[in-house]
């Protein structure tokens, strides 16, 4: 914790070693509490990177910024408080001091950007704090002094008896344009204000992880800044925030694509699913906001003239995703969220299916039986088909002659294959391979 712009984002990537935090040298780019995973000497710790806190100010994010911030004290073992050498001692750590100062648990008072021995010495001006048990000089941005804050680290987090299970974790990446309800419907998920919630687009800058149970299944789910065309994407942050949606995207299992009810599809819903689909991963759109077109009746997925217009619609102008299952839901009534996880679920179940090849094989002969395709007098001729992965459903066809599997028909064919099942939320894919051909 400490005031905007002092490194704590820069601290926090060191010690997981990953760059997850967005790192700008301008305050108040961190808003929401970040969680990650970092191991010190055999010791597994989770680290939570928070917003920067200021007192006083008329931004309209900064009281939920410190909502986040008291969260995040609420669920630490070990704090590290975090000022900044250059900037010296400020009335703003003066009073984030007091506001720890009532805390139950350890304090670390790191003095960040000591990176001559210059700084390091002014470091000991921070004990005029009256907090912590002793100054700790360092540089996030270097790693000096980095190791020594571990150790003390270490030797502040409690002992356990044993770590708990880790169970097997479902990732579901929540993604959409800027302003469609993503931090919403996440709270509404997991029942608190664990993103910060504002009607400015752009408010969630980074991608945020939060565990769920839901049906015995743990899920995590992974908040992303929206995303935005290439050429609306300004200044390096705006870059990282669809950096690393993108990358949410390519870690999920799979993606929730958030629609604004209120507002129909638009290109930029289309070009989020597509990214889904490219990327292979299961597939379900959840139309947000939806009680600003009907109000609730207590059935979300109750099908009405209004639900059936924007689903043609969805269909018609996204052909490559009408496997994607559409679900209708208000994360601001909390309505149709049960409906929407199930749905996820059920994707993700068709997302591993797999079919015995004896089975695909009698389905893609007989399909081929019905309807043969010839170019330039050629007859294609499929001799053998066969599943060769699953995440999504993958299918090689052995042919005569690969290139002249035209994608018309390579369509046909799949939609063959969902005839006999429908596969729902999940794409699959088709590739052709020459007879005596490896796969690789």
């Amino acid at each position: 914790m400490g005031r905007p712009n002092v490194g704590k984002s820069t601290l926090f990537n060191r010690i997981v070693g990953k760059r997850i935090a967005v790192v700008e040298d301008q305050p108040g780019v961190t808003r929401d509490r970040l969680y990650a995973e970092a191991e010190w000497g055999s010791k597994r710790f989770i680290m939570i990177d928070t917003g920067g806190i200021l007192f006083g100010d008329d931004d309209p994010l900064v009281e939920q910024i410190k909502v986040q911030a008291e969260v995040a004290l609420a669920e630490a073992d070990v704090i590290i408080f975090l000022a900044d050498a250059v900037d010296g001692l400020t009335t703003g750590d003066y009073d984030l001091a007091n506001q720890l100062r009532g805390v139950k648990v350890p304090v670390i008072l790191a003095i960040n950007k000591a990176d001559n021995p210059k700084r390091a010495a002014s470091a000991n001006e921070f004990f005029a704090l009256g907090i912590g048990d002793e100054v700790m000089p360092i540089s996030s941005l270097h790693g000096d002094g980095v190791a020594d804050l571990l150790d003390l680290i270490i030797a502040r987090i409690p002992a356990l008896d044993e770590l708990p299970e880790r169970a097997e974790e479902i990732k579901l990446a929540i993604v959409g344009r800027p302003n469609v309800g993503k931090s919403s419907i996440l709270n509404a998920f997991t029942g608190e204000q664990r993103a910060i919630v504002s009607n400015i687009p752009g408010t969630t800058r980074d991608a945020v992880d939060t565990l769920v149970q839901y049906r015995d299944e743990a899920f995590r789910l992974i908040d992303t800044a929206g995303l935005r065309r290439r050429g609306k994407v300004q200044g390096t942050v705006e870059f990282y925030m669809a950096l690393r949606s993108s990358r949410a995207i390519e870690r999920c299992d799979a993606a929730l694509v958030l629609v604004d009810g209120s507002e129909g599809l638009t290109d930029g819903d289309k070009r989020i699913m597509k990214m889904a689909h490219d990327e292979g991963k299961a597939l379900v759109v959840a139309v947000n906001k939806w009680d600003l077109v009907e109000p609730p009746d207590g059935s979300p997925q109750k099908t009405s003239p209004e639900k059936k217009d924007l689903v043609r619609i969805i269909r018609d102008e996204m052909p490559e995703t009408n496997y994607a299952p559409i679900r209708f839901t208000s994360a601001l009534e909390s309505s149709g969220l049960s409906a929407v996880l199930d749905t996820v679920l059920m994707a993700l179940e068709n997302w591993s299916f797999r079919i015995s090849t004896g089975h695909l094989n009698r389905l893609i002969q007989e399909a081929v039986f019905a309807r043969p395709f010839t170019t330039k007098g050629k007859l294609l001729k499929v001799y053998y088909a066969t599943q060769v992965s699953t995440r999504p459903p993958t299918f090689v066809l052995f042919c005569n002659d690969p290139d002249m599997m035209h994608f018309s028909y390579k369509r046909y064919l799949e939609n063959q294959i969902r005839r006999h099942f429908p596969l729902e939320g999940t794409g699959i894919r088709v590739l052709t391979r020459a007879r005596g051909e490896r796969d690789d």
